[in-house]
């Protein structure tokens, strides 16, 4: 078994708020995580003027516009995060939601694109993704076999390497609508690696997932589950993630291979028990 892959997924847990984002950078390494992952909107692109005009009261005011316009970080606050993830040896990509924000991330050289599960869909969007030739994880949440089809021909056909990633796109998730089983079938049936994207609040769904065969794994990080953010509630807090990476790391070992081997430590033993053998 290979060594999983951990994202941490800070996307918009940082409320608009670079030293939030510092802090998560922090606990992701602290933590062991592989890489962590942002999200990254051009909210006129993605959103109608109608959408953006609706009431929602935030810490910002009390518009979608107001609201979605304080949780996004521009060139500013991303320079930082890239020199900050260099300082601090750990990398980090985002998930964009349009050909702009695609193309925006591109000034950073990064290793990884992600597709999120809402982006599957978009047939555009993932040709303009899949010609940058990056290492792309596909979150299959909201989709089905024909969907994620699609996504795979795309692709494929730019000879993109990708991996997909299991995920049920509710948040909080409640674990029986989570249906690892999928991480096998989807495995078999498209013979690539399947990771894991999960939005429970617990951890052992993921450690189950990684015993399942997931190459990867991503969750949501935060500071604190009562922050404000609808992603918040779904999210890992430092003792979880902690918790969890050290979990995950000792699976392969756990696991081990499917040789049937006598250890000495077991020949001892017998040599007590098995009375008849004497």
């Amino acid at each position: 078994m290979e060594r999983v892959f951990v994202i941490g997924e800070i996307g918009i847990n940082h409320n608009g708020d670079i030293e939030i984002a510092k802090k998560l950078i922090d606990m992701a390494v602290r933590c062991g995580c592989d890489a962590i992952k942002f999200q990254k909107r051009e909210i006129d692109i993605v959103y109608t003027e109608e959408e953006l005009s609706k009431f929602r009261e935030s810490p910002w005011g009390t518009t979608q516009r107001e609201q979605k316009q304080g949780l996004e970080f521009g060139e500013t606050e991303y320079d930082i995060i890239n020199e900050y993830c260099s300082r601090n040896k750990i990398e980090w990509f985002a998930s964009a939601w349009d050909k702009k924000s695609l193309n925006f991330l591109d000034k950073y050289n990064l290793k990884y694109n992600k597709i999120a599960s809402a982006m599957i869909t978009n047939h555009d969007f993932l040709n303009a993704a899949a010609q940058k030739n990056k290492y792309t994880f596909i979150s299959t949440g909201m989709s089905n076999y024909e969907n994620i089809d699609e996504a795979i021909k795309i692709f494929k056909k730019h000879n993109c390497e990708f991996e997909l990633m299991h995920s049920v796109s509710t948040y909080p998730c409640p674990e029986e609508k989570l249906n690892l089983h999928l991480i096998n079938k989807m495995q078999s049936k498209y013979g690539c690696k399947v990771g894991y994207s999960g939005h429970e609040p617990s951890v052992s769904p993921s450690v189950v997932a990684i015993a399942n065969g997931a190459t990867s794994l991503e969750r949501h990080i935060t500071l604190d589950r009562s922050m404000y953010g609808s992603d918040q509630s779904a999210s890992l807090e430092e003792a979880g993630l902690r918790e969890l990476i050290a979990i995950v790391r000792k699976i392969p070992k756990i696991l081990g291979n499917e040789e049937k081997k006598l250890f000495d430590c077991e020949i001892e033993v017998a040599k007590k028990l098995r009375y008849w053998e004497k």
